[in-house]
């Protein structure tokens, strides 16, 4: 059976993560962490406690950026938008030593008014990132863009995590991409 490997933050792991794995029952093994991936430095440490889990995955599917947007300590954000792009290269590449086929989804948006981070702040760090990604070969799925145009349906209301109609349309989404890019695994 092909083997699928969910990381990411809270978006998946509260989110869309539990209804990929029951989607997916009896189709492909599905792996993620019970641990939020959090940052993109977080998510490199816990490669390393994941590893047996992680390596000859079929298809990698990763989230990493909105506590990466946040501005929390002094007014910047957590991860400086070129020491983001930086790591989350890394990353990439370590994933794709791990596994057959890298998706990476692109940081959701949030409610107006949210009181850490802003749409202007995630969509700096998606388009700062996503062109960097690509020239790895690494599968864009963008879920921002699936979200954005109706995102009181689909972020609840802390202003930040997926609504039920959220976590389903990211699900199927996240499941689709992954069923496209399967045969690339052959």
């Amino acid at each position: 059976m092909k083997k699928v490997v969910l990381l990411g933050d809270s978006i998946r792991l509260g989110g869309y993560g539990p209804l990929v794995a029951q989607g997916f029952a009896g189709e492909f093994e599905v792996w993620q962490p019970d641990d939020n991936c959090r940052y993109v430095k977080y998510t490199q440490r816990g490669l390393h406690d994941w590893h047996h889990a992680i390596n000859g995955a079929d298809v990698i599917h990763w989230n990493n950026g909105i506590w990466d947007t946040l501005r929390i300590m002094d007014g910047d954000n957590f991860t400086p938008v070129d020491l983001y792009v930086a790591e989350m290269v890394r990353t990439a590449a370590a994933l794709q030593r791990r596994g057959k086929v890298v998706i990476f989804a692109t940081t959701t948006p949030i409610l107006p008014g949210y009181r850490h981070t802003t749409n202007e702040d995630i969509d700096r760090y998606n388009a700062a990132v996503v062109p960097r990604l690509r020239e790895m070969g690494v599968v864009i799925n963008d879920l921002n863009g699936l979200l954005r145009d109706q995102k009181e349906k689909y972020i609840c209301e802390d202003q930040l995590h997926l609504s039920e109609e959220g976590r389903r349309v990211c699900a199927e989404r996240v499941m689709a991409v992954i069923r496209q890019n399967m045969d690339l695994t052959d």
